[in-house]
This record gives structure tokens, sequence and C-alpha cells, in this order.
């Protein structure tokens, strides 16, 4: 099936014709559908759809957001003002577009993890402060010595 520069089907013709026909206008034979049950064959400027469609992948790579995963480690022995300082780059992660992993890491392991309940409350408390602008993407988990909860950003309509 070939098909010319405006859009109107010439029908089903022979490679050597379709080509021909083409090098009389002066445009390339492109074969724009060859999965088809007739392929469909097209006379265009190769170089000029080329660059179009690498103006548009560009365009498109410029369009996306990247998100990047950002964590931020606490102790279960925090200041009140090391806590702030940490809540308030979460924050600023999170108002970034960027996933925040909180991690609470136990140094001595065996005597703090006795307490397990008592250091989820400083993760619960990471959470409800942000709450307003993130949601728990991966609840509080134990892994090794360290505990952590994913929080991503809320999509704004």
């Amino acid at each position: 099936m070939v098909v010319n520069e405006k859009g109107e089907s010439l029908g089903v013709k022979p490679i050597d014709i379709a080509r021909r026909m083409a090098e009389e206008v002066n445009l390339d034979l492109v074969c724009v559908a060859p999965n088809a049950k007739i392929p469909v064959c097209r006379f265009m400027d190769y170089s000029k759809f080329r660059y179009e469609q690498q103006r548009k992948a560009r365009e498109s790579r410029k369009n996306q957001k990247i998100v990047t995963l950002k964590e931020i480690w606490v102790s279960p022995v925090i200041s009140a003002n090391d806590f702030e300082t940490k809540l308030k780059n979460g924050r600023r992660f999170l108002s970034e577009g960027n996933k925040l992993k909180i991690t609470l890491r136990f140094v001595r392991r065996m005597r703090m993890l006795s307490n397990e309940n008592d250091y989820m409350q400083i993760l619960n408390n990471f959470i409800e402060r942000t709450q307003d602008i993130a949601y728990v993407e991966s609840r509080p988990s134990l892994e090794g010595r360290n505990m952590s909860v994913i929080l991503s950003p809320k999509k704004d309509k």
C-alpha cells in the first residue's frame, strides 16, 4: 500500500514502481507499518522525519520527573532539636517530590530491641508530622539492626 506526501492512498503497488514514483517527487519511500497485513509505505523526507522523532524524544525526556529516594538516619536517643532538624529536612525532600526513607539505627542490638515499641514511637511521630504532604508507602519494618519506613509525597491535583 502506497501513500503519497499529502496522505492520499495510491493503492497497492510493486516496490520498484513505488520507489520510482517517490524519486519523481524527490522524496524517500519509507515503510511506516511493516507488520500490517498489507505493509504501508509513505513518501516523505526521511531525514526530516528522523529529526522530528529525535526532537519528540528529547522533549519527552525533558518533561519527565525523576524521583529519587532520600534517606534520613535517626537514633533511638535523638534529642528534640535534632528530631526537628531532621523533620524539617524530610519535609523539604518530600516537597521537592522525592521519596523519603527514615531509618532508625540501633547501635547496641539486644538492649535496644527490648524497647522496640518505644522506639517505634519516633517513626510514628515522624509519620504524623508529615502526613499533610506524604503518605506511608511501606510500614515500619525491622531489618537487622535498623527499623525503617518509606514515605512518598502526595500528588497535587
